[in-house]
């Protein structure tokens, strides 16, 4: 096994993930989370509890989500070290998160079709 060649589907697959599971992940709480917050819950739901999204790249998906639109945030200084910068999702997030919720769904269904060799006996054709 390859495990540079494995390294890199991983961060590539994770490139196209992040940004949902931060939207689903702050639609879930009822409370503003910063970016630890969101790491230690993406690590509690993550298979033998490792979290496959390394705690800096969560940050410039945060602000560009925020850029967005899609959060909102505010800074609350800290008494234990630098200020943080708590994120909520906002309605313009909510509905992109059902949307992108949708096509996540559509690609799982194809992507476990064809990792369980599941394709549909094709006629031939003259």
């Amino acid at each position: 096994m390859n495990t540079n060649y494995g390294h890199r589907f991983q961060k590539d697959l994770n490139a196209g993930t992040l940004a949902l599971v931060l939207l689903a992940t702050l639609a879930s709480s009822d409370e503003d989370l910063y970016g630890y917050d969101l790491s230690r819950r993406l690590r509690s739901v993550a298979p033998k509890g490792e979290n496959p999204f390394a705690d800096g790249s969560l940050y410039p998906v945060l602000r560009s989500l925020s850029a967005a639109g899609l959060l909102s945030s505010r800074i609350v200084p800290s008494y234990s070290g630098p200020p943080r910068r708590y994120y909520r999702i906002t309605e313009l997030g909510r509905e992109t998160l059902a949307e992108w919720s949708g096509r996540w769904k559509a690609t799982n269904v194809l992507v476990d079709n064809c990792l369980g060799g599941r394709f549909p006996r094709m006629l031939e054709t003259e």
